[in-house]
């Protein structure tokens, strides 16, 4: 009986783990409780593993999100406002809530005729990534080479673009740029599959997910801190919705400068800042994750992303010094491009929404602001054609389904052939 006890809790052991690291992580670091309104932090990984002998960069291909911004929607300011706006001039604020109601008004005006905008942070965040590229792979940016760099038509990725673009040139004035916004390349930039847009929610889904959010929701501790009339916060306001409304303002007010002025994330104790981020996360995993709950087949919106990425660098392989291919563009790609590519644990199927958290799959280490994939290519010269790879998500290298004696390096040809493979499987089944 007593072996059995003991296997059963070495069996439990990897999940407590990985619960424990997750909670413990946010405890550590609350900003990434906002998930995709996490304040890109830098690469964790500061030594890159040493080429294999021979080998030198000599092509960066890249995708990346946008930097910090605003809120896009008015709703996101005004809503939360509102609502507190009302209780206060009907008496039913507490002297707590009228100082939330003045921290909330205060982000309202910060953002007004701004939204969805890039901030001061997000066009630093791009200088800094940028910079960072050219510092580890300079082979790959010496000289006169061409930087061909692309943007969806929303001004905060163009934006975004022109900053990382403008810190290369202060670092290389030999650099021939060529940049393009266009509804011309929105084909693969973010195109979407409206086929899998319809079926990331069906009936049983939505279901599920929300009875796991019924039982990770808690706000009536923060509802009685706000006003000072428990009927009428029952009976005139939609708790649930203020407390995602406030918890949301709270997770992005690190993207802008008022970051060093005020906080909302006095609001929510640990346990409430937990249990918001692990309803977002869930959300996230369904609607652009592999989540077997709706077919796993979300990733496979970046199908056309990923086939212009390999086509992309195909063509780039038959130059001595290629440079590199810049791509500009929205959380909603990189996530499922990460699980499309299946980096580290981003493609893992699970079941259960209660342990996508505890088994690792957490949005904030695959989307903050300013998220980036970047596939580094390596040989000993133009005529090698033993062409390896390694990809970096957020900067920090990355596992590939695919096999490897010299990791976190990878064949391209293996690359190339699985995914492709891979995506043709799914067209023909669709």
């Amino acid at each position: 009986m007593r072996k059995i006890v003991i296997n059963i809790a070495l069996a439990l052991l990897p999940m407590a783990v990985f619960s424990q690291g997750a909670r413990q992580e946010i405890s550590q670091d609350i900003y990434k409780s906002g998930s995709n309104y996490y304040a890109y932090p830098g690469p964790t990984q500061s030594k890159l593993t040493k080429a294999p002998k021979g080998k030198k960069p000599f092509y960066i291909s890249h995708y990346g999100r946008h930097g910090s911004r605003y809120l896009i929607n008015e709703g996101d300011y005004d809503n939360a406002w509102r609502t507190l706006t009302r209780a206060d001039s009907l008496g039913k604020l507490t002297d707590y809530g009228k100082d939330v109601l003045s921290r909330v008004a205060r982000l309202r005006d910060e953002a007004h005729n701004r939204l969805g905008e890039l901030t001061l942070r997000g066009a630093q965040q791009h200088r800094g990534i940028a910079r960072r590229m050219m510092e580890r792979f300079p082979e790959v940016f010496k000289g006169k080479t061409n930087i061909d760099a692309r943007s969806t038509t929303v001004i905060r990725c163009i934006l975004s673009m022109e900053n990382a673009l403008q810190e290369m040139v202060s670092m290389n004035n030999k650099l021939v740029v060529s940049h393009d916004a266009s509804q011309h390349d929105m084909w693969y930039m973010n195109r979407g599959v409206r086929r899998l847009s319809q079926n990331r929610m069906p009936e049983p889904v939505q279901k599920a997910y929300d009875d796991f959010c019924s039982r990770h929701e808690h706000h009536d501790r923060l509802m009685l801190r706000i006003f000072n009339d428990e009927n009428y916060w029952k009976n005139e306001v939609n708790a649930s919705q203020l407390n995602y409304q406030l918890f949301k303002l709270a997770s992005n007010v690190q993207s802008t400068e008022l970051r060093h002025e005020l906080s909302l994330y006095d609001l929510f104790n640990e346990q409430e800042i937990y249990e918001n981020w692990l309803q977002t996360n869930a959300w996230w995993y369904i609607n652009y994750g592999p989540y077997p709950g709706n077919g796993g087949e979300q990733p496979f919106r970046e199908a056309s992303l990923l086939k212009k990425i390999i086509t992309d660098a195909d063509s780039c392989l038959n130059f001595a010094h290629p440079g590199a291919t810049l791509r500009y563009g929205h959380e909603v790609c990189v996530l499922p491009l990460a699980c499309l590519m299946e980096l580290d644990d981003c493609g893992k199927r699970i079941a259960d929404l209660e342990q996508v958290a505890d088994q690792g799959w957490r949005c904030y280490d695959i989307f903050p602001m300013a998220c980036n994939v970047q596939i580094v290519f390596y040989r000993k010269n133009p005529s090698d054609k033993d062409v390896l790879i390694k990809v970096l998500l957020n900067e920090n290298e990355t596992r590939l389904p695919l096999p490897s004696d010299q990791h976190p390096y990878y064949r391209w040809s293996d690359f190339r052939d699985y995914f492709l493979k891979k995506i043709e499987a799914f067209e023909k089944e669709n």
